[in-house]
């Protein structure tokens, strides 16, 4: 995004397409290269890396291509439609940034083409920087037992919209345009913690059908894609302040109720219709041995 700024100023927007496609190109051969079915296949893996994987997944098989699923009951389940809803609200935020944030810059804080793109990009450089140490807290949180899995997942993802929501408002209320890059830049930096929140969900509740709950958010959170710009597009028609404004309040909200819906609805447990039979039996074994017998 920074160097987009500078591309377009100099060599026309259409540079920035010609520079983002080759890299997409360049992108799809690595993919073909490198990615394989499983670590089973993968000659570059260590034979390390292969038993912390397969550790790590136990006795949870991957989901056959064209086997069964319980479709019903994944459509069903509160915690999946949470990661569903959680994905849409942080589809809805993210895309605002990214397809918003220059125009924004250029229309109502008066940067010019390659000094918005420079400022745009601060917003994911906090990405960069607070991703990887936020992963790691959380997985020492919950290693250490200070937090359940349950927790660690409503808490990280309830502090990232939580604070977009607060840093988002606060945008349409400093009268700095620093201050406005400020907020923004503070807000996806700790957005970054919705990561350790719905994005890694799936493999709690589902294992073996964690790929098809990941398309079935996405697909929701494309949902958002579509319908913020237009929505933008729709209320900016001067390209006032006062209308940006309205843009950050209905992002804000979008927010906010994507933090109260994942708070009420998540969770962190693996559910009744991803287990097969032997760990079903196991669980009620395991129930009925730590219920006391009445005289």
């Amino acid at each position: 995004m920074a160097a987009c700024g500078a591309l377009a100023d100099a060599a026309g927007w259409q540079a920035t397409f010609y520079a983002t496609g080759a890299a997409g190109a360049l992108w799809f051969v690595a993919w073909m290269l490198v990615v394989r079915d499983s670590p089973d296949v993968d000659p570059r893996i260590t034979p390390q890396e292969k038993k912390f994987i397969h550790d790590a997944l136990g006795s949870v098989k991957p989901q056959a291509a064209g086997g069964r699923r319980p479709w019903g009951r994944i459509l069903r389940s509160p915690p999946v439609w949470a990661v569903a809803v959680a994905h849409f609200c942080e589809g809805w935020g993210y895309t605002t940034f990214l397809t918003q944030l220059p125009t924004f810059m250029t229309d109502a804080l008066n940067f010019n083409l390659a000094k918005s793109g420079l400022l745009s990009a601060l917003p994911y450089v906090a990405m960069i920087v607070s991703l990887p140490s936020v992963s790691v807290l959380s997985d020492w949180l919950v290693a250490r037992k200070f937090l359940t899995v349950t927790q660690a997942r409503k808490t990280f993802n309830c502090v990232a919209f939580l604070a977009q929501t607060v840093f988002l408002f606060l945008t349409t209320v400093v009268g700095s345009p620093y201050a406005v890059v400020a907020c923004m830049t503070i807000a996806q930096g700790i957005g970054a913690f919705a990561c350790c929140g719905f994005s890694v969900n799936p493999l709690d509740l589902a294992p073996q059908h964690a790929s098809v709950i990941m398309g079935l958010s996405c697909t929701v959170s494309t949902l958002s894609g579509m319908v913020s710009p237009l929505l933008t597009g729709f209320i900016v028609t001067d390209k006032t302040q006062e209308q940006w404004n309205k843009v950050f309040y209905v992002a804000s909200g979008v927010y906010l109720f994507g933090a109260v819906f994942y708070f009420l609805f998540a969770s962190g447990e693996r559910q009744s219709w991803a287990k097969d039979g032997s760990e079903a039996e196991a669980e009620a074994e395991n129930s009925a041995e730590a219920v006391p017998l009445k005289a």
